[in-house]
């Protein structure tokens, strides 16, 4: 009882990621819609198509914005530069090499579309979604600074307004479309990338100087323009080069791993209209319900990285090893509660949500990841945050090209079962490198009873209780309309979890 207290009420970390969290939630439900409404308005087709130009954009973003937003946040914390020094230098580098990225693609788009991407459907998609990639670059680095800042809801609340614009234009288009008789593709779903990234950074820009005059900590740098540059800029990119060499490998991979699904999915058997649509199914589908829940660790992760670092700089190894115990207990907590929902819920959530089986039964079986990735995502940010990014680095390389493996040679021999099996594995793979790289640099506890067989232990507690309720109450209520159904039988489960967790972890 008083771990799950110090848990939960514990650090001023917890307050953070629990705004986080909030916005990150309602952000992911509006995402939901938004996913809803494209496969019901572009089919999984149409998805897998639009999923296949992110690859391009995921490249673009590990070079010129991922790497430099954690550096910038990282920098901020310690406090080492002026935090308008950090933030110039970083924008100043970040987004020049975003205006030619989005140049190149520009000029490329057949290219990149035909051999690269092997989908010629997507070259008229790429043109629009090069334009993203500035505003991106803008939202990205002043989001690092919020963070570095402590003002996390600034970024959480930046992504509420992105989804917002995106839904409301695309589906203020359709509606045009739909009325004037003209068919919907997907550039509608482009259309709507572009307006949220643009109007998120705008938002953005805005709320963060607005709350660094309000509080005049925002100063000018002392050294002239081209010394201060100089010397910030050499420290950024020390710390971003590694990260950004982390991000593109990766990038890289998980590219040839999503071009190549498709390709793969052919060799098993299936027509290229086949291969996309189960590529769309696996990924505009299945596989956003699977992340749902990590909102919240991924909200935490985000703020442990420069709580981490500063500890770190003040020598501090006692808050670290206290923040890393708790970081695990909640990952697992949260990890074991939704295996357990989408094991039980999955294809119910399939046939509900996108009148689709073959994403209910994706969900299911990608539910064992959740432990797995929550607990990778937490242990790889606490990682990052002590400086240990080289570490990080080879970590992912090594588990995308395990997955990797599984794609070239297992999808042929087994089709997108492979490629779910391979993700577990991975999974499974970088969770024991980080526990065993974070174990060499932090002295901390693992508490076998309390992380995993307490939490399992509620789990099938609240199973029980729900097959009572299947069983014994359900049929004697009204039928209730299949989404209500869900709602009170997820609901029951999460309460009776929760309860039994709180009561049983001391």
């Amino acid at each position: 009882m008083k771990r799950i207290k110090q848990l939960l009420w514990g650090s001023p970390l917890l307050a953070g990621t629990l705004l986080l969290t909030a916005t990150g939630l309602c952000g992911r439900l509006l995402g939901f819609v938004y996913r809803i409404f494209l496969s019901r308005t572009i089919g999984a087709e149409g998805l897998g198509i639009y999923q296949m130009i992110f690859p391009i954009y995921g490249i673009c973003m590990a070079i010129c914005a991922s790497g430099m937003e954690t550096a910038i946040s990282r920098f901020v914390a310690a406090k080492r530069f002026g935090t308008k020094s950090i933030l110039r230098t970083g924008f100043l580098i970040s987004f020049s090499l975003s205006l030619l990225l989005a140049g190149c693609i520009w000029k490329g788009s057949d290219f990149l579309a035909v051999h690269v991407l092997m989908e010629p459907r997507c070259a008229e998609l790429l043109p629009l979604m090069a334009l993203t990639i500035p505003w991106t670059c803008i939202h990205d680095c002043i989001c690092g600074c919020c963070y570095g800042s402590r003002k996390p809801s600034i970024a959480g609340l930046s992504h509420l307004v992105e989804l917002t614009a995106r839904m409301l234009l695309v589906f203020f288009l359709a509606w045009q479309k739909t009325e004037a008789g003209e068919e919907i593709t997907v550039m509608l779903a482009v259309y709507g990338l572009l307006a949220g990234e643009a109007v998120s950074a705008i938002f953005t820009s805005l709320a963060f100087f607005l709350s660094q005059r309000r509080e005049k900590t925002f100063h000018a740098p002392t050294l002239p323009f081209f010394q201060d540059f100089r010397l910030t800029a050499s420290a950024l990119m020390s710390m971003a080069l590694p990260l950004i060499a982390n991000r593109l490998v990766l990038s890289g991979l998980q590219s040839a791993e999503a071009i190549l699904i498709p390709n793969r999915l052919a060799a098993f058997g299936l027509s290229s209209s086949e291969a996309v649509a189960a590529y769309g199914t696996l990924t505009g589908m299945a596989t956003p319900f699977i992340l749902f829940p990590s909102t919240i660790t991924t909200s935490l992760a985000t703020l442990l990285l420069p709580t981490v670092s500063q500890a770190q700089a003040n020598g501090n190894h006692s808050h670290i090893s206290l923040t890393t115990e708790r970081s695990v207990s909640f990952s697992l907590l949260m990890g074991i509660l939704f295996t357990g929902i989408f094991v039980l819920f999955g294809r119910d959530l399939g046939m509900v949500v996108f009148h689709n089986k073959a994403a209910g039964i994706y969900i299911t079986i990608l539910a064992w990841l959740c432990p797995f990735l929550y607990l990778a995502t937490t242990l790889g940010s606490i990682l990052n945050g002590l400086g240990k990014t080289k570490t990080t680095f080879f970590h992912h390389v090594a588990c995308q090209l395990l997955l990797l493996a599984f794609v070239i040679w297992g999808i042929p021999r087994f089709g997108i079962l492979a490629y779910l099996w391979g993700n577990l594995a991975a999974e499974l793979f970088l969770t024991l490198l980080h526990v065993f790289a974070l174990k060499k640099e932090v002295s901390f506890c693992f508490h076998a009873v309390e992380n995993l067989l307490k939490p399992i232990l509620a789990t099938v507690l609240a199973a029980g209780i729900l097959f009572f309720f299947r069983s014994q109450i359900l049929p004697l209520l009204p039928p209730l309309h299949p989404w209500l159904c869900l709602i009170l039988e997820g609901g029951l489960y999460g309460c009776c979890y929760l309860c039994a967790a709180f009561f049983t972890i001391s």
